[in-house]
């Protein structure tokens, strides 16, 4: 991929060390095609863009059927996965199931809601997310008759460790009449997932294209199972019964439209989707696929580890997780006691990195070379010495 930063001149990827590649990535140049595209769009056709925009968001959708494996999956969009989760919390019948179950480990969109709820009387159980192998066991466990949903990550934010056995902790779900929602929002880019190889047909998916696939804010989804179809989200918008806008209305009871329009909210900016959607064919054209960005995303992060640990750098410094690179997502993590005053310090220096908590995380993208990614850890070995 070495001429790959060529297309991303606007960024500048090139002569930048851009290391935050797991929390917004640079958008190739025909991004800004997409972006003039609905402004002329809405400039020559007015309030007629509408049917142009839809086809956008079509577009959006079956990318995310490509990467969830699931080509018949309901999708519904939203500017963002908090839109979308809370349209799913308000469809669970917390009256009778008033208890969730989480982790410690989940990103502030979950983490903040979730204590919200708790604060008004929803029981929460927060499972330690460490150590990430034995984690859907322990969800699986917390599940009972009282329980609505289990909400958890397939990658960890903080360290990028993937969630094995999700499948068998969907399946636990499915025999106690639980909602299973997976955020997958540091999977898609990085670690393929196909929802029937990983047994989880059955289950909710919410996640994004802020991240790993380049399509910047406003582009995330909520993927809906089968059995949705008889929930009747609370939080609701008027674009969930766009479709039948005209026919005569129940005055007792709302009605909603048919598959993701069900969870769909009302009027929007649709500049995202045309933005989406020119990325989106310039991955086709590049043949950055679910493999291929896996691949690339694991011999950069492999190299940014062993780069790591040439450093020599003592424990009490910093440190990471020695388990083998196929088992995170793409980032690598650095704990140090010091991960912000690190991450101030390389900023200073050029290298754009971030932490959460004690952790540094080092993100980088397909469109980087690997003499940047060596000089980047080279800075940080700099900076801790």
């Amino acid at each position: 991929m070495s001429d790959l930063a060529a297309h991303y001149s606007r960024f500048r990827v090139a002569d930048r060390l851009l290391l935050t590649g797991h929390s917004h990535q640079a958008w190739p140049d025909v991004a800004l095609e997409g972006q003039i595209e609905a402004f002329d769009d809405a400039a020559s056709t007015v309030d007629e863009k509408w049917s142009r925009a839809f086809a956008k968001a079509d577009k959006l959708r079956d990318w995310y059927r490509v990467l969830l494996d699931d080509p018949a999956g309901d999708i519904a969009l939203g500017a963002n996965t908090h839109e979308l989760v809370v349209r799913f919390l308000s469809a669970l019948d917390l009256r009778s199931r008033p208890r969730l179950v989480t982790t410690d480990g989940e990103f502030h969109t979950l983490r903040r809601q979730l204590a919200r709820l708790a604060e008004e009387r929803i029981e929460v159980v927060q499972v330690p997310a460490l150590p990430a192998d034995t984690l859907a066991e322990r969800l699986a466990a917390e599940v009972n008759s009282s329980t609505a949903a289990v909400l958890v990550s397939s990658v960890l934010f903080e360290t990028s460790r993937i969630v094995p056995d999700l499948g068998g902790l969907a399946f636990t779900c499915a025999g106690h009449g639980v909602e299973l929602l997976v955020d997958a929002y540091h999977a898609l880019g990085v670690v393929p997932m196909s929802l029937p190889d990983f047994g989880l047909t059955d289950v909710w998916v919410v996640g994004g294209g802020y991240k790993y696939l380049q399509l910047g804010e406003g582009n995330c989804f909520l993927r809906l199972p089968a059995h949705a179809q008889r929930l009747r989200p609370v939080v609701t918008g008027w674009f969930a019964e766009f479709d039948a806008l005209a026919d005569e209305k129940d005055p007792t009871r709302v009605t909603y439209g048919p598959g993701g329009t069900r969870f769909a909210g009302s009027t929007y900016d649709p500049t995202s989707h045309y933005r989406a959607a020119a990325v989106i064919d310039f991955f086709a054209e590049q043949g950055l696929t679910a493999p291929v960005l896996r691949d690339i995303s694991l011999r950069q992060t492999t190299l940014l580890a062993t780069a790591f640990d040439d450093l020599l750098l003592p424990a009490s410094v910093a440190t990471r997780d020695r388990s083998p690179r196929k088992l995170f997502g793409g980032f690598l993590a650095i704990r140090t006691p010091r991960a912000a005053e690190y991450q101030k310090a390389l900023a200073e220096r050029g290298v754009l990195t971030d932490s959460r908590g004690d952790h540094l995380r080092f993100g980088p993208a397909p469109y980087l070379r690997d003499d940047q990614l060596r000089a980047a850890m080279a800075a940080f070995g700099e900076v801790s010495a």
